[in-house]
């Protein structure tokens, strides 16, 4: 059954299940996805503090000179009390004592033998970090559904936060099938070609956060792929290259067939890659991709990302666009949608030109790829395009001013 691009995500969010939880250790979270919302065990700050090195004052003493009666650091637990017409030294972070409404920098009294002036200005809670300003507690700090970034272990470390439950990730089985092909390590005839597809889905799955489990090439053989697929059926999804068309040493599909394979599309109104099949064996889910390099390696991007974002129970499991400006007049030949590769630099999105099917350099070159639809003909230079992204990081070759200016 062939379907447009739409209908085969609806097929993939309607037939993609989260994977089980399991608790793992935060030193170990990296990249997963949380099974649960976590809430704050307290008051972040939990209590008042300095914000910077000075002297805790009361502002009714601004302009006075004050007598310096204690000094507290970080990690005191002070029990004074400050009075009029004094001051206690303070580092940043230290707990502020009690009746004192304002921090005062070192840098803005005067200094007279063990007293200090204090400015005209004083304003109260200046420099005073005040308990739960960051995060008050019993707030949801992180939700279920979010990966877990560097930046989210901060959190989970400043509530004394040691286990988190965690969506196991996806297990993907790859392999392709193809007489033609060798793998890197194997030496090729003139006649044969290296298997580029399985290598690059190997490393593509685990960016995606997969743990992954090459299974080889298979020969254009009915009994070789069925062997194939039997290796891979412990896996939560199965993705192949090749053997999905029409000829007559295509075997993939029929293969399949032998273990109850329930196909939900088995083409896809797109170019390139038509010859795409998303189906499922039990609970492995199966994505037949073409051989083609670029067309396999484009309906990755759109396909099996999907269903790995939607199997890893990440809320964010739709693929997202970013709007720019196209560099150039871009034709199109019209009659199906179409994917194209091409660079994002940042500012605008130039699409490339010469990326047939059968070519490796394209995606290689690309950063980001954009889908048209059957009637478009022409992006005219300077219009607005979406762009979906394949890998960032938006580093320069050369330095650039980084400050946003009037």
């Amino acid at each position: 059954m062939a379907v447009t691009a739409e209908q085969a995500l609806e097929y993939i969010y309607a037939n993609t299940k989260v994977k089980s939880i399991y608790i793992l250790p935060i030193e170990n979270v990296l990249g997963f996805v949380l099974a649960e919302d976590i809430k704050a065990t307290h008051n972040l700050p939990s209590f008042d503090n300095s914000a910077m090195d000075g002297y805790a004052v009361k502002t009714e003493d601004a302009g006075k000179t004050v007598e310096v009666i204690h000094t507290i650091f970080a990690g005191d637990n002070p029990t004074i009390t400050l009075q009029n017409n004094q001051a206690i030294k303070i580092m940043t972070g230290a707990m502020v004592p009690k009746d004192s409404n304002c921090i005062v920098p070192i840098e803005d009294v005067i200094q007279i033998d063990k007293n200090i002036k204090l400015p005209q200005n004083l304003k109260q809670g200046r420099h005073i970090r005040l308990c739960g300003e960051d995060i008050k507690k019993e707030t949801t700090i992180l939700q279920s559904g979010q990966r877990i970034f560097a930046h989210h272990i901060t959190l989970l470390t400043s509530q004394g936060i040691s286990h988190v439950k965690v969506y196991k990730k996806p297990k993907v089985a790859i392999f392709a099938s193809g007489d033609e092909l060798k793998m890197h390590f194997q030496k090729v005839e003139s006649y044969q070609l290296y298997n580029t597809n399985s290598p690059t889905f190997f490393a593509r799955a685990e960016e995606l956060g997969c743990e992954v489990d090459f299974i080889g090439t298979a020969s254009d053989t009915l009994e070789d792929i069925q062997r194939y697929i039997k290796s891979a059926l412990d896996s939560d999804l199965i993705i192949t290259s090749g053997g999905v068309s029409v000829g007559d040493a295509d075997f993939t599909k029929e293969a399949f067939g032998k273990f109850g394979y329930e196909i939900f599309f088995d083409k896809v109104e797109i170019k390139p890659g038509k010859p795409t099949t998303f189906g499922r064996i039990k609970n492995t889910l199966v994505l037949n991709l073409p051989g083609n390099p670029l067309a396999a390696t484009l309906n990755f991007e759109l396909f099996a990302k999907s269903i790995i974002l939607a199997m890893s129970g990440d809320k964010e499991k739709y693929i997202g666009v970013i709007e720019t400006k196209i560099s150039d007049d871009f034709y199109i030949k019209p009659g199906r949608v179409t994917i194209t590769p091409g660079y994002f630099d940042g500012k605008i999105f130039a699409p490339l030109k010469d990326s047939s099917p059968g070519m490796i350099t394209p995606m290689a070159c690309s950063n980001t790829y954009m889908i048209t639809d059957e009637k478009c003909e022409i992006l005219e230079k300077d219009s607005i395009v979406k762009i979906i992204p394949t890998r960032f990081s938006f580093n320069s070759t050369q330095t650039i001013d980084l400050l946003n200016r009037r």
